[in-house]
């Protein structure tokens, strides 16, 4: 792994995607005047409703090539990624499409990470495996995201100029398997765009943050929402980015924000070294 500077975008997106792209495209930019070389979206970052995201889902452009007519939120991410020089997260989006072109059916979508590069160029896919069907004690009551998203089936690791990156999407932060999977496959940083409840974080977020990057020995970024979407709906925020160790390099609170970090090899390299854990285990 090599040292690069990384970025993660918090936001309080709502059910307006012209809006929504417009504040993700200046927090983009603020990122990128830090320095950051890859950044990570929030989950539903062009689109967060109590009433899922089907009506936002597009077409998925498996050839990177997006229109701006029929995939907006696909095509504004390569345009900015190539604009900003940057490598780009894009959290999760309602794609209406499986990744083999095939129309998702009853009335869902999945929600997928995509991966693009510094040219805009797509380079990976992720769509979520684990869905939020639980109940809360918040002022929803009852998550049913399966209702609207048909689960992935596949795990995904991706390769970057500076380190291979191991992709995931919210719920899945709290399914250890997942993650060590990730790190099996040779992920040396996660990516965990999310919507976690204010209730839920509050609870549990940080914790479960900093133990996938304990015990896999791997940097954490994480980019969730941030605040009030709705009566509804509220999200924890404290986006954060965490090295091997579990120590917390950065982190915000609630609200918009954009946190920057630089992630050193040689701190993943001493810390597999003192404590192997992938190489000691016996399950």
């Amino acid at each position: 792994m090599k040292d690069f500077c990384v970025g993660a975008v918090q936001m309080i997106s709502g059910d307006c995607v012209a809006d929504n792209l417009a504040r993700a495209h200046s927090l983009l930019v603020e990122a990128a005047s830090r320095g950051a070389q890859l950044v990570l979206l929030p989950e539903n970052f062009a689109h967060l409703s109590d009433r899922g995201s089907f009506a936002a889902a597009e077409p998925f452009a498996a050839d990177g090539a997006a229109s701006a007519e029929y995939q907006p939120i696909q095509h504004a991410l390569q345009t900015w990624a190539a604009e900003l020089g940057l490598w780009l997260v894009a959290g999760a989006i309602p794609l209406s499409e499986r990744p083999d072109g095939a129309a998702v059916q009853g009335r869902r979508s999945r929600s997928a990470c995509l991966l693009y590069d510094d040219r805009g160029a797509l380079r990976a896919r992720y769509d979520k495996i684990h869905l939020f069907d639980v109940e809360v004690a918040d002022a929803a009551g009852s998550y049913r995201e399966s209702a609207s998203i048909e689960p992935g089936d596949d795990t995904c690791v991706a390769p970057s100029p500076w380190a291979e990156l191991g992709l995931s999407i919210c719920f899945d932060l709290r399914f250890p398997e997942l993650y060590r999977q990730l790190a099996i496959a040779g992920a040396e940083v996660f990516l965990v765009p999310a919507a976690f409840t204010h209730t839920t974080g509050q609870a549990h977020w940080m914790t479960l943050l900093r133990a996938r990057a304990i015990e896999n020995g791997c940097f954490v970024i994480a980019a969730n929402q941030g605040g009030s979407h709705s009566p509804k709906r509220r999200t924890w925020g404290h986006s954060a980015i965490i090295d091997p160790w579990g120590d917390i390099v950065a982190e915000a609170g609630e609200g918009e924000a954009v946190i920057t970090a630089m992630l050193e090899g040689n701190k993943l390299a001493a810390v597999r070294r003192s404590m192997p854990l992938l190489d000691m285990r016996r399950l």
